[in-house]
């Protein structure tokens, strides 16, 4: 989701405006439902509410509401009556999201008696901040995450809640590569401590933490004790591959903005997980694939920025990981960096962007040629010879097939 411009951290105001500010700064009016259509005693809280306060709201945020009670009639009734989806969360705890007009809104019952004590029931103290809807908001915070925010630390509320949900284990390493947070001495004691939870959170819910931590700002700093606390232990990538250096934005200063968003996560996460690893967390299998290709060809580095590799084998590089390139090339000595990255960004360079010079329909009808695999081997031939400068105009592209097939064609023709 793409974020606003960046704003003046709210926290380095006057501590008495900070609450109109945030509600300022979320822009309600934009929401797509009124403060008004929503129960009293309804408040903000989460990630809105953080990142409001230190000036990195996204445009459209992600809004977590806590009312009262009946979490999930209550978003079924806005579904209904305002046109979007309810989807239900878990119905043990009272929870559902709606789906309207591009804006995702959790809803979820007040835990406790009273609202500090649901605060006191979260995983962090910097999560644990409130903004009540009232005509004059006010930020409640019973367990200091405002001082928490401007020191930039990470501070555990309490050991239980990290063990009623050990995903809150990995998710202050999250914390920690998205705001730069240094953790508090007791709660990196317990992320070590009690690492071997996270098994038992959902697959699906891991899988949506690494993906931010390893698009995160500062995954560089956090990847290495990500790996030293042993959460990743039931998943994490062979012994052999974590030898190798880490993909890091310093690795990556020969790319540009857009290419290092493309290579960095990729590469962070295949240097982190196993293949297997991904299939447990239920990775998609384009990603999946994504990331085997790119540890197929890791491991095939020669060295040399893959010179020893035969024509075949080079053109079948470039098939694998032709949009995906720049996490390869992270791995490549300076120099070949930046041959290879100018070679890439030109999208008619024959080997990094290899495609056949004509297809199967134009080789049938102008060589009366029968479809099947060998019609495909000869378009996987015509592709290899284009790609290493063999082939300059369309005669030579079909003198070359009509050679070709003559020397391999199926011997029932």
């Amino acid at each position: 989701m793409p974020s606003s411009k960046a704003s003046a951290p709210i926290l380095e105001g006057e501590p008495t405006a900070w609450a109109q500010a945030l509600w300022e700064q979320l822009h309600p009016d934009r929401w797509p439902l009124s403060a008004e259509e929503l129960p009293p005693g309804t408040v903000l809280v989460g990630g809105a509410v953080r990142d409001g306060l230190i000036g990195r709201l996204q445009k459209r945020p992600d809004l977590d509401l806590i009312v009262p009670g009946k979490a999930i009639e209550l978003t079924g009734n806005l579904a209904r009556t305002l046109g979007g989806t309810c989807v239900v969360l878990d119905t043990k705890r009272d929870i559902a999201r709606l789906v309207l007009k591009g804006w995702t809104i959790d809803i979820a019952a007040q835990e406790g008696s009273n609202l500090e004590e649901d605060l006191w029931r979260r995983d962090f103290r910097l999560n644990a901040i409130a903004l009540t809807l009232e005509a004059i908001p006010r930020l409640v915070d019973p367990t200091g995450g405002l001082n928490d925010l401007q020191q930039k630390k990470l501070v555990a509320i309490r050991e239980q809640n990290l063990l009623d949900d050990p995903l809150r284990l990995l998710r202050g390493l999250r914390l920690m590569a998205e705001l730069q947070l240094t953790p508090e001495a007791k709660t990196w004691s317990l992320i070590h401590c009690h690492h071997k939870l996270l098994p038992q959170a959902a697959p699906e819910r891991i899988q949506a933490e690494l993906q931010r931590l390893v698009n995160a700002h500062w995954a560089d700093e956090v990847l290495p004790l990500l790996l030293s606390t042993g959460l990743l232990n039931s998943w994490q990538n062979s012994i052999e591959g974590i030898n190798r250096k880490p993909p890091s934005h310093k690795a990556a200063k020969a790319l540009n903005t857009a290419e290092q968003a493309l290579a960095l996560p990729l590469a962070r996460l295949t240097y982190l997980v196993s293949d297997e690893g991904l299939i447990q967390l239920r990775f998609s299998r384009k990603q999946r694939q994504r990331c085997q290709l790119l540890r197929h060809w890791q491991n095939r580095n020669d060295g040399i920025s893959f010179e020893s590799l035969s024509e075949i084998d080079r053109l079948q590089l470039h098939l694998d990981l032709e949009k995906d390139l720049p996490a390869l090339i992270l791995q490549l000595p300076q120099a070949s960096q930046l041959q290879w990255l100018e070679r890439w960004r030109d999208p008619d360079d024959p080997l990094f962007h290899p495609y056949p010079p004509v297809d199967g329909y134009f080789l049938q009808k102008s060589l009366n040629l029968p479809m099947g695999r060998t019609l495909g081997d000869l378009l996987r031939h015509l592709c290899q010879e284009r790609a290493f400068g063999r082939l300059h105009n369309q005669e030579q592209v079909l003198n070359e097939a009509i050679h070709w097939w003559k020397q391999n064609k199926p011997c029932c023709d």
